[in-house]
């Protein structure tokens, strides 16, 4: 029998009747999270400018993500105990309080709270969408069902940039987050309808797996340490919070790797924690390309002030990067074999080479007409993405098909919790660079242009890096292995 590894189901077979309305429900949640995704990214320079809190605008991804990652990680227990209709209800209920919140708020802290609830419900949202898709689709649409997931993104390009810029514009930026309730809602509805508990079954269903509390609380605190580290001017606090984040890191790894033998629960699953394994590698790549794509919450505001580009054009050309993901996935996902490994080898080096462009593009004049610029800034922004896009289905069906059974729910929320961790960790560190670089002192318009170079080149070595763990997989042997043996049946890593 093929895997999916080597046939595709055509996009018809996902999209028409009863696969087609399952399909709008999954990735709707997926949809709202992107959009605020990009309208936050939008109006967060007019926020610190209503507000106040420059300092803390790293802060805004850095608690978002993190508390997406606990979101992500209880998904697995809300799924088995309340099914995928009252899990999909209760984070979406979380997202719609936290969007409240930050309607509502009058100072930064209560716009991190508000976004730490935001993004708690965000992160469930997220991983239940690539927890559903084994238990609601036959394997061959896996890899549509990952790019339409993805595609969503693209959706957001089209929706978030204009909601955040035009209200950023017309100085009302709250109206920004109550636009984001009635759709919401309209969420709910879709979800209640078509994700019945006697229609759609939760992996797992009969038992109720623990929490890796121990795993979660590590892995937060690595990135408050490093994102910590971001606050001070002292270059020595900062090289601290990096070290520490690192450490905390490390041990999480260390008691993931240790739970099985003392019956713990664990976060990853079976080959998780090491790179040297393919699902280790997979999830790897995972979370070092989307520590690429985090130098995104900075654009809009180096584009608004190196290049005088008024909020709403700032928030569109942000945007390009997401379509440029968005695209790459739809594209690419049709591809299998020998030209799917082409794309996953390719996809890191243009990621790689657009964050060295957009370090020459943004901070520097280059005596270009002001249109031929701003198009060169869109075109490597779309670079950034698409070269995560072009492998990104590919990746995630790896993981989806060397799942070790019994632990399908696991992998799953894996995904969603691999590349929330590299998100939040490249928000801290970006937070880091770009204030070590200038970007409060001295700040102005020679900080952010030294702050623009330093985080762009600096952040292209996380594709780089997952260039080379590709490279590695895709190697003859690799891959023999990898189809002949499941990553399951070797030793705990």
């Amino acid at each position: 029998m093929p895997t999916p590894l080597t046939v595709t189901a055509p996009w018809r077979d996902l999209l028409r009747g009863q696969n087609g309305l399952r399909a709008l429900a999954l990735t709707g949640g997926v949809a709202l999270h992107a959009i605020n995704v990009h309208i936050v990214t939008t109006v967060l320079p007019s926020v610190v400018a209503d507000i106040g809190g420059l300092d803390w605008y790293a802060w805004n991804t850095t608690l978002f993500v993190v508390a997406s990652i606990v979101g992500a990680a209880l998904s697995v227990r809300l799924l088995a105990v309340w099914g995928p209709r009252g899990a999909c209800m209760a984070a979406l209920a979380l997202f719609a309080a936290g969007s409240a919140g930050c309607a509502l708020a009058a100072s930064m802290p209560w716009v991190l709270a508000s976004r730490s609830v935001q993004g708690f419900g965000g992160g469930m949202l997220a991983a239940l969408s690539y927890a559903l898709i084994r238990v609601v689709f036959a394997p061959p649409l896996w890899p549509r069902a990952v790019a339409l997931v993805s595609g969503m993104w693209g959706v957001a390009t089209l929706c978030g940039p204009a909601v955040g810029g035009l209200f950023a514009q017309g100085g009302h930026w709250r109206w920004a987050f109550w636009t984001l309730l009635p759709v919401a809602l309209l969420q709910a509805v879709l979800v209640a309808v078509q994700l019945r508990p006697t229609r759609v079954a939760a992996p797992g269903a009969g038992s109720v797996p623990r929490i890796p509390m121990v795993q979660i609380a590590l892995l937060v605190a690595s990135v408050l340490a490093v994102a910590a580290g971001s606050l001070s001017a002292q270059l020595a606090l900062q090289a601290l919070g990096v070290s520490v984040g690192l450490a905390l890191g490390a041990a999480a790894i260390a008691w993931e790797r240790r739970a099985p033998s003392r019956q713990l629960p664990s976060l990853l699953p079976t080959g998780g924690t090491a790179p040297g394994t393919p699902l280790g590698a997979v999830y790897a790549c995972l979370a070092l390309l989307l520590v690429g794509t985090t130098t995104e919450i900075f654009v809009p505001y180096f584009l608004q002030t190196l290049q005088g580009l008024a909020p709403l054009t700032a928030g569109y050309l942000t945007a390009a990067m997401a379509g440029g993901w968005s695209l790459g996935s739809v594209l690419s996902s049709g591809h299998s074999g020998t030209r799917a490994t082409a794309l996953l080898r390719a996809g890191p080096l243009l990621c790689a080479a657009s964050l060295l462009a957009l370090a020459v593009l943004v901070p520097v004049d280059l005596g270009l007409p002001a249109a031929v610029h701003t198009a060169l800034c869109a075109v490597a922004l779309a670079g950034v993405g698409a070269g995560v896009g072009i492998g990104w289905p590919h990746l995630l069906t790896r993981v989806l098909t060397l799942a070790p059974p019994g632990e399908e729910g696991v992998v799953s929320a894996a995904i969603t919790t691999v590349q929330l961790y590299g998100m939040a960790l490249g928000a801290a560190a970006a937070g880091l660079v770009v204030n070590a670089a200038g970007l409060t002192y001295p700040g102005g318009s020679a900080g952010a242009a030294s702050a623009a170079a330093w985080l762009f080149a600096s952040f292209a070595l996380a594709p780089l890096l997952a260039g080379w763990l590709v490279h590695c997989m895709a190697r003859p042997r690799a891959v023999a292995a990898e189809v002949t043996r499941p990553a399951w049946q070797g030793k705990r890593s």
